[in-house]
């Protein structure tokens, strides 16, 4: 299975099917943010501008270039597209958990201390990933550094995930889940966006590549 994943073709299809409902979400409100057509549910966002036009255009960026930066074949033949597209990633990825954070600071939260506690530990942990992905190329330690960019779109893309679990029952019900219940299956379905990353980087691992100075 993971030796299909690691094809361009399936690849790039399994991570833009992960990354669909985050993304077109973020799109819309690219456009609703400056018009103020954003809905009312998302009205008390409004609050924090800056910093929510800010996440969602950077959750695009991060979601679009994640889904081809970890296809090998495209690495290897287009070597000046796939740093290009690194480092909108990485920019793109600091922008999302800072503003994530700025967000959870400013704005009035819907959810437990269970879910905004998790929202504040995986921002920080996003940041941390990147931070360590940068330290790693810098080192030319090309597995260490693949691994901490799984990492840290595992975590960024932690509500492609959520979204996948939650869009159903809304289908269903007709409204989102509320309470810890909720609070709990979001926490639960963001650890395992977590969890597929980590099982992607031990199941396709090959020894350390040191790239020459």
């Amino acid at each position: 299975m993971f030796r299909f994943f690691q094809r361009p073709i399936p690849l790039v299809l399994g991570l833009a099917f992960l990354t669909t409902i985050p993304v077109l979400t973020a799109l819309v409100q690219v456009v609703q943010i400056p018009t103020g057509t954003y809905p009312d549910d998302s009205a008390r966002l409004a609050i924090a501008p800056v910093a929510w036009f800010a996440h969602v255009l950077a959750g695009v960026a991060f979601g679009i270039t994640g889904t081809v930066q970890f296809v090998r074949a495209l690495r290897h033949r287009f070597g000046a597209l796939h740093r290009v597209s690194g480092r909108i990633f990485v920019v793109s990825g600091a922008v999302l958990g800072l503003s994530g954070l700025a967000l959870l600071a400013q704005v009035t939260s819907l959810r437990t201390p269970l879910a905004d506690s998790a929202r504040g530990l995986f921002g920080l942990a996003l940041l941390g990933a990147l931070a360590l992905a940068l330290a790693a190329i810098r080192d030319r330690d090309i597995l260490r550094h693949r691994a901490w960019m799984i990492r840290a779109y595992a975590i960024g893309m932690g509500l492609g995930a959520v979204g996948l679990v939650f869009f159903p029952i809304y289908l269903v019900t007709g409204q989102a889940p509320t309470g810890l219940g909720s609070d709990l299956l979001f926490v639960g379905s963001w650890l395992m966006s977590i969890l597929l990353g980590e099982t992607i980087i031990r199941r396709t691992s090959r020894p350390s590549v040191q790239v020459p100075a």
